[in-house]
């Protein structure tokens, strides 16, 4: 399968190495530092599931680059929605499908407006990975899942051809007969554990078992669930505690991505995640204070680290 891999970060770059460690041709679009390791030294996945190290690896700094492509994961951070969507419509008029893995709950129709929303199958990654450097992606705990779905819920060829690269590659891939609500479920625990990670600059664990920090925790559950309720994406009220209980899984050492960003001085997502909660509440007269709390305490380092 001829697979594109928007943005060779934690999640395409894992995804894409393992599809093209299984014999697709995938190309890797990548820019900067990250970009020339790869070009010069490959890229390597430090991964609890198992190591791997491709080299020589395809990779281009723009999708313009490439001639034709059957599928796209697209997993650019969400602040280059629309433009890495421009630069795919030559690929999407020549028919490849972009199955998007972003995070947030409005990716498919942004970049539906760009490209036509047949173009695009909306997808969820469930993955705690993250560039520690140049040309390697760690991947610190025991899963990494792909699930995806058409609108409707039922299967179709590509969504079905996608599925059996990504099972010919070992990967745990689902389709989805519930889009929606499996979007949903994701943010409902994403959208928390982002927001709580990077509030307190360290990982899950000590969030969990902090009897304060760990009622701010449950409060940013409950207020995603509630409003995926009112918004009829599929979610019912039992989720916040299901939620709650996967969040209690997680590895203890666990940051989540927009954390790992906030170290290290990166723009951050925290307008699509907590700000998206508390934007989409507010509309909705749903109550959302703490998301509210938190996206008003990191919009400092929406843009990187702030000048002093």
């Amino acid at each position: 399968m001829q697979i594109t891999v928007m943005g060779s970060g934690g999640v395409g770059g894992y995804f894409g190495a393992r599809l093209a460690a299984a014999g697709n041709d995938v190309t890797f679009v990548a820019r900067g530092a990250h970009l020339e390791a790869m070009r010069k030294h490959g890229l390597r996945l430090d991964s609890e599931i198992g190591n791997l190290h491709l080299n020589p690896v395809k990779v281009v700094a723009s999708a313009a680059e490439i001639p034709s492509a059957d599928a796209i994961i697209f997993a650019v951070k969400m602040r280059d929605t629309e433009s890495a969507a421009q630069s795919l419509r030559a690929l999407a008029s020549k028919g490849a499908t972009i199955f998007t893995f972003q995070n947030g709950v409005d990716s498919a129709v942004r970049i539906g407006k760009v490209l036509g929303p047949g173009s695009v199958v909306e997808g969820a990654a469930r993955i705690a990975s993250h560039i520690p450097e140049p040309g390697v992606i760690e991947q610190n705990s025991n899963f990494a899942i792909l699930e995806f779905g058409e609108a409707d819920g039922k299967a179709s060829a590509r969504t079905s051809a996608f599925h059996a690269a990504c099972i010919g590659a070992g990967i745990a891939a689902t389709l989805s007969g519930n889009i929606s609500r499996t979007i949903w479920a994701k943010f409902a625990m994403l959208a928390p554990v982002s927001g709580m990670t990077a509030l307190t600059r360290g990982p899950i664990g000590p969030v969990r078992a902090n009897a304060k920090s760990r009622a701010l925790l449950q409060a940013t559950v409950e207020e995603a669930v509630a409003l995926g309720v009112a918004l009829e994406t599929g979610l019912v009220a039992e989720d916040a505690a299901r939620t709650m209980k996967l969040i209690d899984g997680l590895p203890g050492d666990m940051m989540a991505s927009m954390c790992h960003d906030l170290l290290a001085g990166k723009p951050i997502e925290i307008e699509g995640l907590s700000g998206a909660v508390a934007r989409l509440a507010r509309e909705q007269g749903v109550p959302a204070p703490t998301h509210a709390f938190i996206a008003a305490a990191l919009a400092p380092f929406t843009d990187g680290r702030p000048q002093v």
